[in-house]
């Protein structure tokens, strides 16, 4: 039996990762070993489609490298049951297909583009076509797999990351009833910040608490724009990645979607921040009790593996006029405990507002050491005083734009 033809056989025996079979690449490669016996002109094409995939992907040094991971990012019984830490619950049949698997995926990943040409049923058809065939070359596996089959490594890896798309990435959306990863998320960090550490503390304490298992609270971070509420969650969701935490943000609009998302995300051994950013209602707003149901009370409760995190310029997050205060109706008391009872739901709130003068110059200072701006600190004050009377306001965000206005 030629290497190839076994190669395929294996391929098609793949089992509890029998997904990966559905990635692009690899399916070009399949239908690419199934073309060995066929004539020339199949054979060419399905050689010269995989190459251009590998070519696009940046493969072509290091298709080793490509092929293992599509099986470290797959989402199967084994990654879910390890990521969750009890991989070791699984019956002996199922760890003996792992292993097979995996010694699968091994091995084809170690085929040349060499034992391709050279086992082509009619190379000598081809005649110097053969010779002018691009070549790929092996490389080397991701470091989980460097060692051979190597279980225990595994598991340990879907620990430590997670499995499927939330080993491959960390931040995500909802979008069109479903959890779609997010390519290029902000990398703002924690370190980057400059002010307001009792309030970031506070939610830095509570996230803490989340992962840990400790009681932990829904978290409302409210204020004035431009304080870093929305930044201070990203930052949160960068710093703890890697001790399991995700971030899905779900547009305050979707809000009646939460109990499709928490039916997806309920039995996900990682944890998650639900993050809506920028949330204020409308009176009567259908969104409004769809947050408030879920938050407390609602029959699709939320679930010990996710908090919300939302961010308002509002403290009682629906918006309010004189006129509903001065309304006649009997039951007045009523409907202010219905405008105010949805913030009261998130057992943590935390207040960022506009620094004084002398706290947003400290911030200008500091953003200025960081920038290499070399000027006088006193002509400093003067020209970020008058930037911020442009801008409406002091805030963290006007400094930071008055700095970059600096440098450009």
């Amino acid at each position: 039996m030629s290497a190839t033809y076994n190669a395929l056989l294996r391929l098609n025996s793949l089992s509890v990762f029998r997904n990966i079979r559905g990635r692009t690449v690899i399916k070009s490669f399949e239908k690419l070993l199934r073309s060995m016996s066929l004539s020339p002109e199949d054979f060419l094409n399905a050689y010269g489609e995989f190459f251009n995939l590998l070519s696009e992907r940046n493969m072509t040094e290091n298709i080793a490298r490509y092929i293992t991971q599509a099986a470290l990012f797959d989402e199967n019984v084994f990654t879910v049951a390890a990521a969750g830490n009890c991989a070791d619950t699984l019956a002996e049949s199922v760890i003996k297909a792992v292993k097979a698997d995996c010694e699968t995926i091994l091995s084809i990943s170690e085929i040349s583009a060499e034992d391709i040409i050279n086992g082509y049923k009619f190379k000598s058809q081809l005649g110097e076509i053969a010779e002018a065939l691009p070549r790929w070359k092996a490389g080397k596996p991701v470091d989980e797999f460097k060692d051979g089959v190597n279980l225990q490594k595994l598991c340990k890896f879907y620990k430590d990351n997670g499995f499927g798309i939330y080993a491959r990435y960390k931040a995500f959306i909802w979008r069109d009833g479903d959890i779609n990863p997010v390519g290029h998320p902000d990398k703002i960090e924690i370190a980057s910040f400059i002010g307001y550490e009792k309030e970031r503390k506070k939610v830095l304490d509570n996230t803490k608490a989340f992962l840990e298992g400790k009681s932990c609270n829904n978290c409302l971070l409210y204020g004035d724009m431009g304080t870093g509420k929305s930044s201070t969650v990203k930052a949160v969701g960068n710093l703890f990645r890697k001790d399991g935490l995700r971030i899905v943000e779900m547009p305050k609009e979707r809000l009646m979607d939460f109990p499709l998302l928490i039916e997806k995300i309920a039995l996900n051994p990682m944890k998650f921040i639900v993050f809506v950013d920028d949330l204020s209602f409308q009176s009567q707003d259908k969104n409004y009790t769809s947050l408030k149901a879920v938050l407390e009370g609602g029959l699709a409760a939320k679930p010990d593996n996710a908090l919300i995190y939302a961010t308002s310029n509002r403290r009682h997050l629906i918006k309010e006029s004189w006129a509903d205060r001065d309304t006649d109706d009997i039951n007045r008391r009523d409907n202010m405990q219905e405008t105010l009872s949805l913030s009261d739901r998130f057992g943590l709130s935390v207040y960022f507002g506009n620094p004084d003068k002398k706290d947003y110059l400290e911030i200008v200072f500091k953003l200025a050491e960081k920038a290499g701006v070399n000027m006088d600190e006193t002509e400093l004050s003067v020209l970020a005083e008058r930037f911020a009377l442009t801008k409406g306001g002091r805030s963290p965000r006007c400094a930071k734009q008055f700095i970059e206005s600096l440098g450009g």
